[in-house]
């Protein structure tokens, strides 16, 4: 009797409490939904980069021969040379008549040397 009597107070002070609205079904998914949008994307394998070619420009005149890679190297120490900014772009251009090179570092400074 004892039990039945906790019980029936039970169900009184439940009764007597506010009920919180129930959830529906399509609340309870979309928390679910959420947990599957933080599941890591699947990765994918990187790109394959393509092999490096290794490339060497030689002009020939006058039976001398010039590597362009050492060309543009020579012009950009001259630059610096004579200027403390850095090297940000430069153009060269080989004039192969008058044994030279001209070049313009940065689209501002322009300089020559002989080859």
């Amino acid at each position: 009797m004892a039990t039945t009597k906790k019980t029936e107070e039970k169900m009184a002070i439940e009764a007597q409490a506010p009920k919180a609205p129930a959830k529906t079904a399509v609340a309870k998914k979309a928390p679910a939904k959420k947990a599957a949008a933080k599941k890591p994307a699947a990765k994918k394998a990187p790109a394959k980069k393509e092999a490096s070619v290794k490339t060497n420009v030689v002009v020939e005149f006058y039976g001398k021969q010039i590597i362009a890679k050492d060309v543009v190297a020579a012009c950009e120490a001259a630059y610096k040379a004579e200027n403390k900014t850095a090297v940000k772009s430069i153009d060269v251009y080989v004039k192969p008549e008058d044994n030279a090179a001209y070049y313009v570092v940065n689209a501002k400074v322009a300089g020559k040397i002989d080859l």
